[in-house]
C-alpha cells in the first residue's frame, strides 16, 4: 500500500496534515499527531501494515497491542477518504 498521490503531507511542529489535491474525492483536511506523521511519512513508499508495525516498535515503547491499533485506526481513516492505494 501507498499514499494516494492526490494527497500531500504537510509538518507544522509535531502536527501533521494531510491534504488532498484537486483530483482527490475528499475535502478537508485531516490533522495527525507524531504517530500520524509516521505512518505518512512511511507510506510515502510501498509498504505493508507489518512494516509499519515493526518500525513504530522500534522508534517508540507502549503496552503489547497499542501500536497495532492504532496503526490499523489510522490506515482504516486513510482508507475512508480514499487516501491509500493498496
Amino acid at each position: 500500500m501507498k499514499l494516494n498521490k492526490n494527497f500531500v503531507v504537510h509538518k507544522s511542529g509535531k502536527e501533521t496534515l494531510l491534504v488532498p489535491l484537486g483530483g482527490a474525492k475528499f475535502s478537508g483536511i485531516v490533522k495527525g499527531n507524531n504517530t500520524t506523521g509516521k505512518v505518512l511519512e512511511m507510506l510515502n513508499e510501498n509498504t505493508t501494515e507489518q512494516k509499519i508495525v515493526a518500525s513504530l516498535r522500534s522508534e517508540f515503547e507502549a503496552p503489547e497491542g497499542v501500536i497495532e491499533k492504532d496503526v490499523k485506526n489510522i490506515l482504516s481513516q486513510l482508507r475512508k477518504i480514499g487516501a491509500l492505494d493498496e
